[in-house]
């Protein structure tokens, strides 16, 4: 049992190390981060603990790891936050002790006071290390001005180390995540309304295959939430950081990428609409039936409407900036998409008249419809 066990876990890791050395991804991102971590660590020791040999160095290499942060900004940020929270912690355990000379009675007192002050909003969530200074004072044996303030010190050194290896040797950078994450989404989005165009031009869309588009596209507004993640990412890590200053030349993830967000989000709202209306057409709900010659024709719009997404992500999130001509093929392509509509919306009436159901819920799709292929050719 224990071997099949181990054996599952390296079936399960050996992909990842797969993509880590095959090329830049999350895998590689999150090996780097583990190698500087451990490198911020052996320095702060060599130094600390093998070169000084100080009393607590210990210390120096537990900071340093921590604070080799996803992002330059936050190690800095979060830095400052955790050395004010351990002096904080390490100075009143200090003062408290030396008055009442008893460890004991002194722990009693220091820790409900330092884990209140730890919720002090502008430590963040680096307050808890208020009670941590304060445990390392009370329970490292006799307790010293002299010995609190070293301790201080080293913190302070491995702060200083785990920031420095975290800004100067490959600093994170989430450009490529952002982009990565939009392009998922819009590609996402594009074959969900291939798949319905199909299914309504074949008139295979009954039952499972409807409600399974529909899944998609709920699940494609959790795509666009984690493209705005990746966003917030990548501005947080161009941040004190030299790296980013050298990518922002060539990808910001600025204006761009905001709009690009923005009518992703409302090609997520549209692409659900349809979703929803398709099942429970093919569930026999609200919606009635529509004839097929109406299918097909908002297959067809569809099938539209995914290619000038695709020319879309074209054009918006290429790693080399924008290209005349893809942008010149979406006004066209979208142009298209324009006149689609306004044929299919002269020829709905006609063909739904005897259901206003389902008169006013294709009306709405293809008022919404309208704003997306506006919101497509939108610099």
């Amino acid at each position: 049992m224990a071997i099949r066990a181990v054996r599952r876990c390296v079936g399960a890791a050996a992909p990842t190390v797969r993509r880590a050395w095959a090329g830049p991804g999350r895998e590689r991102d999150l090996a780097a981060q583990a190698a500087k971590a451990a490198l911020a660590a052996w320095v702060a020791w060599a130094v600390a603990g093998w070169w000084l040999a100080a009393p607590m160095a210990f210390v120096a290499p537990w900071v340093a790891v921590v604070l080799v942060e996803s992002t330059v900004y936050r190690s800095v940020a979060h830095g400052l936050q955790q050395l004010a929270a351990i002096a904080v912690g390490t100075a009143v355990a200090t003062a408290v002790a030396l008055m009442l000379d008893s460890t004991m009675a002194a722990m009693a007192l220091v820790l409900p006071a330092v884990l209140l002050m730890g919720q002090w909003r502008r430590l963040g969530s680096q307050g808890v290390y208020a009670a941590t200074g304060a445990l390392f004072v009370l329970t490292s044996g006799q307790v010293t001005v002299a010995a609190s303030a070293a301790r201080i010190a080293e913190a302070v050194f491995g702060a200083v180390v785990g920031v420095v290896v975290n800004a100067l040797i490959r600093p994170p950078v989430y450009l490529r995540d952002s982009r990565s994450a939009l392009e998922d989404a819009a590609c996402e989005a594009q074959e969900i309304l291939d798949a319905v165009a199909d299914g309504l031009a074949t008139g295979q869309w009954d039952g499972h295959p409807a409600g399974d588009w529909h899944e998609r596209a709920l699940h494609l507004g959790r795509l666009v939430d984690q493209a705005r993640s990746a966003i917030g990412w990548s501005h947080e890590s161009m941040r004190v950081n030299p790296r980013g200053r050298r990518k922002r030349t060539l990808a910001t993830p600025g204006k761009a990428y905001a709009d690009a967000l923005a009518v992703l989000d409302y090609v997520a709202v549209h692409t659900s609409g349809v979703t929803r209306t398709v099942w429970e057409t093919a569930d026999g709900g609200r919606a009635a039936r529509p004839p097929a010659g109406i299918t097909r024709a908002y297959g067809d719009f569809l099938r539209q409407t995914a290619r000038a997404i695709r020319l879309y992500s074209q054009t918006r999130f290429a790693p080399g900036g924008r290209d005349a001509s893809a942008a010149e093929e979406l006004r066209e392509a979208v142009g298209q998409l324009h006149r689609a509509l306004d044929a299919f919306r002269r020829r709905l009436p006609g063909a739904v008249s005897d259901d206003p159901d389902a008169l006013v819920t294709y009306g709405t799709l293809l008022a919404q419809a309208h704003r997306l292929a506006h919101q497509l050719v939108q610099d």
